[in-house]
């Protein structure tokens, strides 16, 4: 029985070794020792390398922008990614012959000729598998008495999400979710999902932009009961759980309790929105938003922007720079701490934060007190200040999307920072002096923004459809565009 069994295993190493380096790449059931493969030169925007039992998902080789590579598993009938091994700018493979993966224990991505290895599994197993949820698996042949022919799971891709969490996938506290380019994340405090930005501060995780705590209706969250996770369920919406059955909380979807049967997953979107969708066969729908006002999302309109509320639409801080005809500043410092940093400084009124509920404020009386603890501090980029109630809110990122309201008591303190002075875009406002004011902006230009995302735009590769994310500057074609209704 065990040689039999032994021989079983062998099977898919000859035939791994049937695979070639080009574009006659056949997708396999389970790859094994001694498995390599490497994209070929024409211009395939997807080679298969591996499909799970049902053929619902594919892990393979994805063409960025031409000349990248990611290794990526994907839904087969939409080809949207919902795990990669690209986790931000600067992670992309080169689209090159020299490129290899290879299964010789562990799942390697590297350079054949210099040894540069571009990702790595880092566990040893004797083969990889993909199962029909996605959940790509690097298994080992169990030993010590279990029974023959089973597999013990050394890694899995479920342990590592990248911007996507799929039906049935448990989320736990030592995660995170990572949009593209790297910039937002999704991480689990000990009673709440939390969203942070990272705009260049030197906060841990970055600034928290939005936070759901657990409501504690059917289970209650025990200090001893240790930490919580978060899973999207089939019915219809994302449940948080500490011990047992239980969910400590429910976030419903739009589809919650319909008995519709369809596939959910949940994505961290390029502009820090997440974003549940369903699959109805031919196309995903919104199925949930965390976030669902524009002025709402991290930073809308980009630094230095403006964003009115009930508006679709931005302006600058500094009404010397148009927001339709480019960015608000050029190229910015994020370290306002070297000599060479040089700023100048801009005053507005009636600017609110867009998340100051989450935010860290202290009290000064005055906004030239709440200023002077900005001035002096090169980790400060800027205020924002309550008259009325005498909050001050230190900026410690480079200065965001903020919001144009209507009361003249909230008063902004910016520090405007360029490292190109000839740069059309890096100029210097002219506001100068420690206190003085700047008149009221006299009416904010509207510019048509674009809301949500675009309708999928499709164009044909090798028989499926592959689809552009806008929103995407990192990894360009890489994105697939999710879709839908609300």
């Amino acid at each position: 029985m065990v040689m039999v069994h032994f021989l079983l295993l062998l099977l898919p190493v000859a035939l791994s070794q049937l695979v070639g380096t080009s574009s006659d790449l056949q997708p396999q059931l389970v790859l094994s020792k001694g498995f390599s493969a490497s994209p070929s030169s024409r211009f395939d925007p997807f080679l298969s390398l591996l499909t799970d039992p049902l053929g619902n998902f594919s892990l393979g080789f994805l063409r960025v922008d031409r000349t990248g590579l990611s290794l990526v598993v994907l839904h087969a009938p939409s080809s949207l990614p919902v795990w990669t091994t690209c986790q931000g700018p600067g992670s992309l493979s080169p689209w090159s012959g020299r490129t290899e993966l290879r299964f010789n224990g562990s799942l390697v991505l590297s350079d054949s000729s210099s040894g540069e290895v571009y990702w790595s599994a880092g566990a040893i197993g004797d083969r990889v598998v993909l199962l029909s949820n996605s959940n790509l698996q690097i298994q080992r042949l169990a030993k010590n008495g279990k029974t023959v022919g089973s597999f013990d799971v050394v890694w899995q891709s479920f342990g590592f999400p990248s911007d996507t969490l799929v039906e049935g996938q448990s989320f736990s506290h030592d995660m995170s979710l990572t949009s593209t380019g790297g910039q937002y994340s999704m991480r689990l405090g000990t009673d709440f999902i939390g969203l942070y930005a990272n705009f260049g501060g030197g906060e841990a995780y970055g600034q928290m932009y939005w936070k759901h705590k657990a409501l504690e209706v059917k289970a209650e969250i025990m200090a001893d009961g240790g930490p919580i996770f978060v899973r999207v369920e089939q019915d219809g919406y994302l449940a948080m759980y500490q011990n047992g059955t239980v969910p400590v909380d429910v976030e419903p979807f739009s589809t919650f309790h319909r008995s519709i049967s369809t596939f959910h997953l949940l994505r961290l979107e390029p502009d820090g929105n997440l974003k549940a969708y369903y699959w109805t066969g031919t196309s995903w729908n919104v199925d949930y938003q965390a976030i669902n006002e524009f002025c709402e999302l991290p930073s809308p309109c980009g630094p230095y922007g403006l964003c009115k509320p009930g508006e679709e639409g931005c302006s600058c801080l500094d009404n010397h720079t148009d927001h339709s005809s480019g960015p608000c500043t050029g190229p910015i410092s994020t370290d306002l701490c070297t000599s060479s940093s040089r700023f100048s400084v801009l005053r507005r009124k009636c600017i609110e934060l867009p998340y100051k509920e989450l935010m860290a404020y202290q009290t000064a009386l005055s906004p030239e007190e709440c200023e002077h603890a900005c001035e002096s501090n090169c980790s400060c980029w800027g205020t924002v200040y309550n008259n009325v109630s005498k909050f001050c809110y230190p900026l410690h990122y480079p200065v965001q999307t903020l919001l144009s309201v209507g009361d003249e008591n909230k008063l902004g303190y910016f520090k405007m920072v360029a490292t190109d002075p000839h740069h059309k875009e890096s100029r210097r406002t002219g506001f100068k002096g420690a206190h003085v004011l700047t008149q009221v902006l006299a009416g904010i230009a509207t510019a048509g923004m674009i809301t949500g995302y675009r309708a999928w735009s499709q164009r044909k590769g090798r028989g499926r459809k592959w689809y552009k994310d806008i929103g995407s500057d990192s990894l360009g074609s890489m994105e697939f565009e999710l879709t839908g209704t609300s």
